[in-house]
């Protein structure tokens, strides 16, 4: 029964389940930026011709997905299951993408961690023949995530120094247990929560940075391997705040985090002369750089493993204003790439 398992927190995946495809589309604000040319699609409205900031998050969730399956030459109703989440209540972009789309649904709801999460239990699915080829996506948009965790834009609200930026966009990967691959997924470190007792919503980087540790650490342990084995360690959105409190927190448990060998989402994707404050975050940030650089690194054959660990923050308007303390989860996966993939 535990075949499938290394050490407390460690999945192993015997068929290596590929990544056959990904596409990324991004605002405005993020088609500036330094990754500007490897997005599928960067947009000139934030709202996307819709009505509504919301309803923008949502065509943008559905036309990362269809892109992506479009790159795989793969219609709907071949794919057997879909999984991804966002920002928004109960998960309204993924889910109304998911309506457009007819493929079987599965939502979830890991915050910023959502397309590790998403990703991990695709694997799970490919890997065991439960479902094949599976829709992994998440998405977010800034505009909607500030009305509805701090305030609308309209109110013209300061950001303090540790705030970090939404990113508008939204990534989708196609998960199958055959085919020409963009990476491999070997390995899976499902995180448990930590909650180190933050309380203020605009310093996520602070609340997710324990839980990145933790489950760093415990995929050392699990698999007796150390930064050195990889490429690149890279965090979905810990900015520049939780980036640093990472590698400090590894620098005390005993297992160096080198500073060249960590890589951050959300300090790549926002042009520095933007005014990001911390960086970037949201469910759409580690997916979107995913697709655009971390998939083409692995394929070329420039990174041959890589640690991709998104990070969540999963507090609500509700537990804020009840003077909750914000939890904080990260899930890892191994990617592998390059010849002999």
């Amino acid at each position: 029964m535990t075949r499938h398992r290394v050490g407390a927190h460690t999945i192993e995946f015997g068929n290596r389940p590929r990544i056959v495809s990904s596409a990324a589309v991004v605002g405005p604000k993020e088609g500036r930026g330094p990754l500007s040319a490897l997005f599928d699609l960067a947009l000139d409205d934030p709202l996307y011709g819709q009505s509504s900031y919301e309803q923008a998050e949502c065509a943008i969730f559905q036309e990362a997905c269809s892109r992506c399956l479009k790159k795989a030459k793969a219609e709907p109703e071949q794919v057997q299951a879909m999984l991804g989440g966002d920002l928004l209540n109960q998960i309204m972009a993924a889910s109304l993408a998911a309506r457009q789309l007819e493929i079987p649904f599965l939502g979830l709801y890991g915050a910023c961690s959502t397309m590790a999460e998403a990703l991990l239990l695709g694997a799970i699915l490919a890997d065991g023949g439960y479902a094949d080829p599976v829709l992994c996506a998440a998405g977010s948009h800034y505009c909607t995530a500030e009305r509805q965790y701090r305030f609308p834009l309209e109110y013209g609200n300061q950001r303090t120094p540790a705030a970090q930026w939404t990113v508008t966009g939204a990534g989708a990967c196609l998960v199958s247990a055959e085919g020409p691959a963009l990476a491999r997924i070997s390995l899976a470190t499902v995180g448990q929560i930590k909650d180190m007792g933050i309380k203020d919503a605009n310093n996520m980087g602070a609340a997710m940075a324990p839980a990145a540790a933790d489950t760093l650490i415990h995929h050392f342990l699990d698999t007796g391997r150390k930064a050195s084995d990889y490429d690149k360690i890279i965090t979905g959105d810990l900015g520049r705040v939780g980036g640093s409190l990472l590698e400090e927190l590894m620098e005390q448990a005993g297992f160096a985090l080198p500073e060249e060998k960590h890589m951050d989402c959300g300090l790549c994707v926002f042009d520095p002369k933007e005014d990001v404050h911390a960086g970037g975050s949201g469910c759409g940030c580690s997916a979107s750089v995913l697709s655009a650089m971390i998939l083409p690194r692995l394929k070329s054959g420039e990174w041959k493993r890589v640690l991709f660990m998104a990070t969540g923050a999963l507090l609500s308007t509700t537990t804020s204003q009840q003077g909750e303390s914000i939890p904080g989860v990260a899930h890892a996966l191994v990617l592998e790439g390059g010849e002999g993939n």
